[in-house]
């Protein structure tokens, strides 16, 4: 059995800069200097401007140019600036500001009116019981002991947005982005991170999604350590299932043993009563949990299968399935848990930095606004946990 280690960054500890150093951090190499100004003047707006962040509402909190609303809009809907780069230097300052022990991956649903915005698209969504005109993000978190701060963005596009001309045009998306499943989104911003020099266990949280399976397979075929929640009703097979016979050779998937993850976990009973050991607010302090050894079909890789057997009030059990066949049970829970902190973290976006409140409809305009929500929130959470240092006027 192959020996996982989980490693992560050394506590810090320097303080947070000022809001224009940090902003010279991740917005320098933009080319002009208007650029790297009205990337300050964006991101001090998120920080003050109470209420709705439009654009007007930013320009009115931090500058008393009546030319600041046009010029913010030109800066985030049309100016051509790469977002990818400042992506990157945010996951490293995250890295340098706090310890962060996992990468994690949550969708955002972002309600729409009408149907021009990119990616827009009718879908139901489980936690509101309805349907809903909305775009869908997927999000990359560093998993850190002072929040789970974002880092990384991809815009799920649905099919007929990746083959319409139409549509893509006046989007201005790219001719290299098309449509991909959700798991091919999430190993996106996976691989994305391990390219920048960042490997860490991931946690992966996209609901009852049916592509965790093939997720799963992904991220273990590449080398990644992960948890991934998964439907309850996955189809799996017992570890130690004997692989079907036919005309000779051996099968790696057994359709007559297939069975679902919690009934798997039920049968199979797991593992009694853990101890817990909290890394802080992110679980309670202690839970039980039934973990079993299973196959997906199609594969003979093995994984880990874990739910509680007690959740947490109104909640029903969530199953996860994972690589780290040998992680103590109360360090894999400690992982699940981390889906709490993404959570609050995808909250505080919405209700705190304006993530709703992009008025462009392109492509590009969407990614620069979600690069700047995303800077404000990682700088507001690690500035709350530590003396803030004052910046000058």
């Amino acid at each position: 059995m192959t020996e996982h280690h989980i490693t992560s960054d050394p506590r810090p500890t320097s303080a947070v800069e000022p809001l224009a150093e940090f902003a010279e951090t991740l917005f320098g190499y933009l080319p002009r200097a208007d650029q790297r100004r009205w990337a300050r003047v964006y991101l001090q707006g998120l920080m003050a401007a109470p209420g709705r962040k439009s654009i007007r509402r930013l320009a009115e909190a931090v500058s008393g140019s009546p030319t600041a609303p046009q010029s913010l809009h030109q800066f985030v809907n049309a100016s051509p600036w790469d977002w990818a780069p400042a992506r990157g230097e945010l996951l490293g300052w995250s890295r340098r500001r706090t310890t962060v022990r996992a990468l994690s991956v949550g969708m955002a649903v972002l309600p729409k009116r009408g149907e021009h915005s990119c990616g827009v698209h009718r879908r139901f969504v489980p936690t509101l019981g309805r349907t809903v005109n909305c775009q869908v993000g997927l999000g990359l978190f560093a998993s850190s002991e002072d929040g789970d701060l974002p880092v990384d963005w991809r815009l799920v596009l649905p099919r007929h947005w990746g083959e319409d001309p139409r549509l893509r045009e006046r989007a201005r998306i790219p001719g290299s982005v098309g449509h991909q499943p959700l798991w091919g989104h999430a190993l996106s911003l996976v691989e994305a991170a391990a390219d920048g020099g960042t490997r860490l266990p991931v946690v992966v949280d996209l609901g009852d999604c049916p592509d965790a399976g093939p997720l799963a397979i992904v991220l273990c075929r590449r080398g990644h350590e992960f948890v991934a929640a998964v439907p309850a009703g996955l189809r799996v097979l017992p570890a130690d299932a004997e692989p079907r016979v036919s005309a000779g050779r051996r099968s790696a998937s057994s359709p007559q043993g297939a069975t679902s993850a919690l009934a798997l976990l039920h049968r199979s009973g797991g593992r009694g009563p853990v101890q817990v050991r909290s890394p802080g607010p992110v679980r309670p302090p202690a839970a039980r949990a039934r973990t079993a050894l299973a196959r997906l079909p199609g594969t003979r890789q093995v994984f880990r299968l874990l739910t509680e057997v007690h959740p947490a009030e109104g909640q029903r059990p969530q199953v996860w399935i994972s690589n780290l066949l040998d992680l103590p049970t109360d360090r894999l829970l400690e992982l699940t848990g981390r889906r709490r902190g993404t959570r609050i973290a995808l909250g505080r976006l919405e209700r705190d930095f304006g993530m709703l409140d992009f008025e462009g409809r392109s492509f590009p305009g969407w990614h620069h606004h979600m690069t700047l929500v995303s800077a404000a929130c990682a700088y507001g959470m690690v500035a709350e946990a530590r003396e803030p240092v004052r910046e000058s006027a």
